[in-house]
């Protein structure tokens, strides 16, 4: 116990090591105080910068800040409003004080009916820019989703060149029912390629469930049953949520059935050394594209898709061979094959590839141009289903065999 000159007891305070003392360091209850009041400053001064943020401005896709009506510039606001004022102000005047507005002469009526075009005109002109506007702002927002839901490839992933384009069949969208990707994992180069029953914008939620698993699955999995089973369960979890809001929307008598849904999906491996593993659900084969030639990469029957049928006990991988250096693969949707004329032929998938590699390399973004210029041509601008094509090519230089041990060259 410490004592004060008189004997009274006094409270112990720490003491710093600073020869000035009105450093000392206060006491505990002053400490909680202080620490409080704090705390308390803090948490005010984050609701009203929350209340701010809420206020006048959004979050958009990407965690960006989204300009709203509150953030325009003052002009522009004051010209988006004032100019139709002006304009009718314009039109009500000249006819209520303007003389040559109450003759009833034919000169007179030519005059107020060019006045009056003038006015209307001026108003469909700045309403038509003001559509605009708002037009090309949804096209750069959406572009932007797009872009995050079925992100561009790189052009070279672990050696391997890549292209991938899609065309969708609703007009103004870039993405549709069809879906593919490319990662490089500790396993090798591992690709998707699916196509979503149905088209257009109404099969994307089905999309970003299958791409976002796959993206997760394909990291996580060591082998590609592992991968497609994750697909199945991500898959049938979307189209219970589906099904269950659209019911709950649409009441007991809607006759939406998830179990009509399914998905045709391709799962590749390619390994360092090329040699490639595949598990196929309904979806067409690839092609091997080689100089002079083009054929079928695999011919083993698929599995069902996704969706309708359960998946078996067992998915070992299909062993499709090896992709040697300068051969590449040919992945697609039912949609290239599938489209037809205005006579109702279908588009010759096969010749079109062999015109493209017959005098040269395969170079993936050729193949694309060529592919899809023809499936244009043929379907005269306006194809009736998504497509998506994704063109792979082997640039890894050929194993060599360096004291008794085999290392990969691969080109940077």
């Amino acid at each position: 116990m410490i004592r004060n000159k008189a004997g009274a007891p006094r409270r112990a305070t720490l003491q710093t090591h600073s020869r000035n003392p009105a450093r000392a360091v206060p006491g505990p209850r002053r400490c909680r105080d202080r620490l409080r009041a704090g705390f308390d400053r803090a948490v005010r001064g984050r609701r009203s910068r929350a209340g701010f943020l809420r206020e006048d401005c959004g979050r958009g896709l990407l965690g960006h800040r989204v300009p709203r009506a509150t953030d325009r510039p003052p002009l522009r606001r004051a010209v988006n409003l004032g100019l139709p004022a002006v304009w009718g102000a314009l039109a009500i005047s000249y006819k209520m004080a303007c003389p040559l507005a109450q003759e009833n002469g034919l000169g007179a009526h030519v005059v107020t009916s060019a006045v009056f075009f003038a006015v209307g005109a001026g108003l469909m002109v700045h309403v038509r820019r003001a559509l605009l506007r708002e037009l090309r702002q949804i096209r750069r927002i959406a572009g932007a989703a797009q872009n995050v839901l079925l992100r561009p490839l790189p052009p070279r992933i672990d050696g391997l060149d890549i292209a991938a384009a899609q065309l969708s069949a609703d007009h103004g969208a870039s993405i549709g029912g069809d879906l593919y990707e490319a990662i490089a994992t500790e396993h090798g180069v591992r690709v998707v390629m699916g196509d979503v029953r149905g088209h257009g914008l109404g099969a994307i939620g089905t999309v970003a469930a299958v791409l976002g698993s796959f993206r997760e699955a394909a990291h996580d999995e060591p082998e590609l049953g592992g991968v497609l089973r994750r697909l199945e369960r991500a898959l049938a979890r979307h189209l219970r949520e589906r099904d269950r809001a659209e019911h709950a929307f649409a009441g007991p008598e809607s006759d939406h059935h998830a179990a009509e849904e399914f998905v045709t999906v391709l799962l590749l491996e390619i390994r360092g050394d090329g040699e490639v593993h595949a598990l196929n659900c309904g979806h067409p084969w690839p092609y091997l594209l080689a100089r002079g030639h083009v054929r079928p990469f695999v011919h083993a029957e698929p599995l069902p898709p996704l969706g309708p049928f359960p998946l078996p006990a067992r998915l070992p991988a299909e062993s499709c061979g090896r992709l040697r250096p300068g051969e590449g693969l040919f992945l697609h949707t039912d949609g290239a094959e599938d489209a037809r004329d205005a006579r109702g032929r279908f588009f010759p998938l096969l010749p079109a590839l062999a015109a493209v590699v017959r005098d040269g390399p395969v170079e993936p973004q050729a193949v694309l141009r060529a592919v899809f210029a023809g499936l244009l041509r043929h379907t005269g601008g306006r194809p009736d289903d998504d497509v998506a094509l994704l063109v792979l090519h082997n640039d890894r230089r050929p194993l060599a065999l360096n004291h008794g041990r085999v290392s990969q060259h691969v080109p940077r």
